[in-house]
C-alpha cells in the first residue's frame, strides 16, 4: 500500500465511520475497529520500505511529499497500535453517551492527523497535519462542555501559539532556501550561519515544547487530561503530546543533524534544552504527589516522564537518543495503560476519580488491578518493566557524561514517582471497600482486552528490551550516530552490560523463596475488613484507609503557597489583553455619529499635516 493510500484509509474511514453511525451504532463501532485494526497492519507491512513521493504538486507552487523512514514507521506503528486499543476500550466505555458519532469521527481524525505528521516529507504537509491534529483534539477535550470547554480553550490557545511559531519558523526557512522540503532543507541549511540555526531550534522549539508540555509551556495540560473523556485522555497522553518528541527529533538530529554531545556552554541548545528537561521532571513529579484526583495525578506525571524523553534526545549521544526514545514509546505504552485502568474504575463507580472516595477493588477488578500495577512499576521504573531499561539508559548517560546535578533531579523524580503512585494504586484497590460498592462488576471485556495488551507489552519490553531497541538503533544511526551493540537481552558497551535474563533470574529466585516463607508459615484468617490495626485511628465509613483526611489541616495551611505561578502569569497576561481587546472594541460601537466623527478627526489630523509641512 503507498503512503498516500494509508492517509486516504485512516481519513476516509473516519468520515465513512460518522456516516455509518447515522445508520447503526453497532455498524459504526465495528467498522472503526476495523479500520484502526487495519492500519495497524499497513503500517506494520511497511517495515524495512523508505518510500518518498511527491503526492500533490500544485499547492501554491510548493509540492506535498509524503516519506516513510525508520523514525516514522516507529511512531506511525506506536500510534496506529495505540489508537487501535482506545477504539476498542472505547466500545463499552461511550456505549449510550451523546454525540458518539462525532467522538468516534474526532478519534479516527486524530489518529489519521498523527499519522500525516510522521509521513510528512514537507513541512507543509506537517503543518496542515499539525493543525488538523490540534483543533480535533480541542473538540474533543471540550466533548463533555462545562469545565472540559475552559481546559479545551486553554489547549487552542497554547497549540495556536504554538503553530504561529512553526509558521514563522517555516516562511523563515523559505525565504533563505526557497523550498519546505525536510530532504532539500536537511542538506541546504548547512551553509547556514550558526546564529541562524540557533534561531531555527528556538522558534520551532517552541512549538513543539508546547506540544510535549514542557516548562514552562506546560499549563494546558493538566486541565485537558483531566476533562477530556478517558479514553481519548490515553490517546492524548500515549503518542498526542508525544509529537513534540518526534517534533524535536526531526528538528535537531533530522533537518539541523545536531551530532555533538551536550557542552555546559550557557548558550548551547543541548544544554538548556536538558535543563529545561531535568525541570520538567521534578517539580511536576512532586506537584502529583498533592493530588487526589487520579486523573491529574497521572496528567502530572504526564508531564515529568516527557522530561525524562527530553533530557536523553537533548545529549546528542547514542545512547542518551536511544534512551530518550524508547522511553517516548515506554511511557506511551504505560501511561495508557494507567488511563484505562482509571476509566474502567470510573465506568463502574458512575465517574468516580477521588482517591480518597474510593478502594478495596482489587477483588471486584481484578484486571484494571494488575494493569495499574504494571502501569506504575513501568512509571517508576521497576526492573523487569520496560520504563526500567529506558530509565537505565538515560541514567547511564547522565553518569558516562558526567552530569551529577542532572543525574540528581532525574533520580529526584523516581523518588517522588514511587511516593505519589503508591497512593494511585492503594487508594484505588487497597484498603476497604466502600459499603456502594460491594456489588460492583468487573470491567466489560472490550476493556479488559487492552489493558491486557498494554500489560504484556510492558513486561515484553521490560524482559526483551532488545525487540524495540533493535529499531530505535537503526534510528539512530540514520542520524549519524554510532551503533550501540544491542541484542535480545538488552546492551552491552564498554562501560556496562545491561542484562535482563539476570535479573529476570534472581528475581524468579526471589519470587520462590517468599512464596516458600508463606507455605511453610502459618494460614491466613479471613476477617472482616473493618478489624484490622491502625494504631487506635478511626476508619471513616467509605473512606479507603483511616489516614484518608489525615493531612487536611496540613493542606489548609499550605494551600495558599500551592499555586501554579506560570500558569497565573499566563491568566495575567490574558486579562491585559482582555482590557485592551475590550477597549478596542468600543470603537467599532456600530453608531454612523461615531464613524462620521472618526473621518472627521482624520481629516483634520491629514490637514494640520499639511499645514505643519508648509511650515517646514
Amino acid at each position: 500500500m503507498s503512503l498516500a493510500a494509508l492517509l486516504i484509509t485512516a481519513f476516509g474511514g473516519a468520515l465513512l465511520a460518522y456516516t455509518l453511525g447515522k445508520l447503526s451504532a453497532r455498524v459504526r463501532d465495528f467498522f472503526a475497529v476495523i479500520v484502526s485494526l487495519a492500519l495497524v497492519v499497513f503500517v506494520a507491512c511497511l517495515y524495512g520500505k523508505s518510500p518518498e513521493k511527491t503526492f500533490y504538486s500544485g499547492f501554491f507552487g510548493l509540492g506535498l511529499v509524503l516519506r516513510l523512514n525508520m523514525l516514522s514507521w516507529f511512531f506511525a506503528l506506536a500510534i496506529s497500535s495505540l489508537g487501535a486499543l482506545c477504539i476498542i476500550f472505547s466500545l463499552s466505555y461511550m456505549k449510550g453517551r451523546e454525540r458518539t458519532d462525532f467522538y468516534y469521527l474526532m478519534m479516527l481524525v486524530v489518529n489519521a492527523a498523527m499519522l500525516g505528521i510522521v509521513l510528512a516529507g514537507d513541512l507543509v504537509s506537517f503543518y496542515i497535519s499539525w493543525e488538523v491534529m490540534s483543533w480535533s483534539t480541542f473538540l474533543l477535550i471540550s466533548y463533555n462542555r462545562g469545565p472540559a470547554l475552559a481546559a479545551g480553550m486553554k489547549y487552542i490557545i497554547m497549540s495556536i501559539v504554538a503553530s504561529v511559531s512553526f509558521l514563522i519558523g517555516m516562511l523563515s526557512l523559505y525565504t533563505n532556501f526557497g523550498t519546505l522540503d525536510i530532504s532539500q532543507l536537511a542538506s541546504a541549511i548547512a551553509s547556514a550561519s550558526a546564529g541562524y540555526i540557533l534561531f531555527i531550534l528556538i522558534i520551532f522549539g517552541i512549538a513543539f515544547a508546547i506540544k510535549n508540555a514542557v516548562m514552562p509551556l506546560h499549563t494546558w495540560l493538566p486541565d485537558s487530561y483531566a476533562e477530556a473523556p478517558s479514553p481519548f485522555t490515553a490517546v492524548l497522553s500515549g503518542m498526542l503530546t508525544r509529537m513534540g518528541v518526534y517534533g524535536f527529533l526531526l528538528l535537531m538530529y533530522v533537518i539541523v543533524g545536531l551530532r555533538n554531545a551536550i557542552t555546559p556552554r550557557l548558550l548551547s541548545y543541548h544544554y538548556i534544552l536538558a535543563w529545561l528537561g531535568a525541570v520538567t521532571i521534578v517539580i511536576p513529579t512532586f506537584i502529583a504527589m498533592l493530588q487526589n484526583d487520579a486523573k491529574k495525578l497521572l496528567a502530572w506525571h504526564g508531564i515529568g516522564q516527557g522530561g525524562y524523553m527530553i533530557l536523553g534526545i537533548a545529549f546528542g549521544t547514542s545512547l542518551g537518543v536511544v534512551g530518550g526514545i524508547f522511553h517516548t514509546l515506554n511511557h506511551a505504552i504505560y501511561i495508557v495503560l494507567l488511563f484505562m485502568s482509571v476509566a474502567a474504575v470510573q465506568y463502574r463507580t458512575n465517574g468516580e476519580r477521588d482517591l480518597n472516595s474510593l478502594g478495596g477493588l482489587i477483588k471486584k477488578m481484578p484486571i484494571a488491578f494488575i494493569g495499574g500495577l504494571l502501569g506504575i512499576c513501568g512509571l517508576i521504573g521497576v526492573p523487569l518493566t520496560n520504563g526500567f531499561v529506558s530509565k537505565w539508559l538515560i541514567y547511564k548517560t547522565l553518569i558516562v557524561e558526567g552530569y551529577p546535578f542532572l543525574t540528581f533531579a532525574a533520580l529526584i523524580g523516581t523518588w517522588g514517582t514511587i511516593l505519589s503512585v503508591y497512593k494511585f494504586l492503594h487508594n484505588m484497590f487497597l484498603g476497604q471497600l466502600p459499603e456502594k460498592y460491594k456489588d460492583i462488576q468487573k470491567s466489560p471485556v472490550s476493556m479488559q482486552l487492552p489493558m491486557i495488551v498494554l500489560s504484556l507489552a510492558i513486561l515484553l519490553f521490560g524482559i526483551l528490551p532488545g525487540i524495540p531497541l533493535k529499531v530505535i538503533n537503526m534510528i539512530c544511526i540514520s542520524f549519524g550516530f554510532e551503533s550501540l551493540n544491542v541484542g535480545l537481552w538488552g546492551i552491552t558497551s564498554e562501560t556496562g552490560t545491561l542484562n535482563t535474563i539476570n535479573i529476570f533470574s534472581a528475581l524468579l529466585v526471589a519470587v520462590v523463596i517468599v512464596w516458600l516463607l508463606f507455605r511453610l508459615g502459618a494460614k491466613s484468617v479471613s476477617v472482616a475488613q473493618e478489624d484490622g490495626y491502625a494504631a487506635g485511628a478511626y476508619t471513616p465509613a467509605d473512606k479507603y484507609h483511616y489516614t484518608a483526611e489525615f493531612y487536611n489541616p496540613l493542606y489548609r495551611m499550605i494551600k495558599p503557597f500551592l499555586r501554579d505561578v506560570i500558569d497565573e502569569f499566563y491568566y495575567w497576561i490574558a486579562s491585559l489583553v482582555r482590557s485592551f481587546a475590550g477597549s478596542v472594541r468600543h470603537i467599532y460601537s456600530g453608531d454612523v455619529g461615531y464613524y462620521v466623527t472618526y473621518i472627521i478627526l482624520f481629516l483634520a489630523f491629514l490637514i494640520f499635516v499639511q499645514l505643519k509641512w508648509k511650515i517646514w
